[in-house]
């Protein structure tokens, strides 16, 4: 069974640090697309960061320049570094992967989710 597992989320005062993990577990064969949601109280569901089909980053206008998505395929995870944090940052944060789990069968997953709360 496939799963993606986050990590990394917490409190932090603004102006600081948090680096999310999301390790995608089980068995398959191959991950086309790895992304960040994020979803704060009273709003909608909104893409933070992505990698596009090219390999390509793309950033919500808000995270540009402060936040950096990297991935490392040889442990099948994806990171969300985010500096420079916000109040506005707060929200719960998602991981999102499109999986191939077998030769004709890719399908979207989404990770448990991690809350992120910037405050003094």
């Amino acid at each position: 069974q496939v799963q993606l597992v986050e990590s990394g989320g917490g409190l932090v005062q603004p102006g600081g640090s948090l680096r999310l993990s999301c390790a995608a577990s089980g068995s398959f064969f191959s991950i086309s697309a790895m992304a960040w949601y994020r979803q704060a109280p009273g709003k909608e569901r909104e893409l933070v960061a992505r990698f596009t089909n090219g390999g390509r980053t793309h950033y919500v206008d808000s995270a540009k320049g402060r936040f950096t998505i990297s991935r490392d395929n040889a442990k099948n995870t994806v990171y969300l570094q985010m500096n420079s944090l916000k109040p506005d940052d707060t929200a719960v944060y998602y991981c999102y992967a499109n999986i191939l789990v077998d030769a004709a069968h890719e399908y979207r997953y989404w990770g448990q989710g991690t809350q992120v709360t910037v405050s003094s």
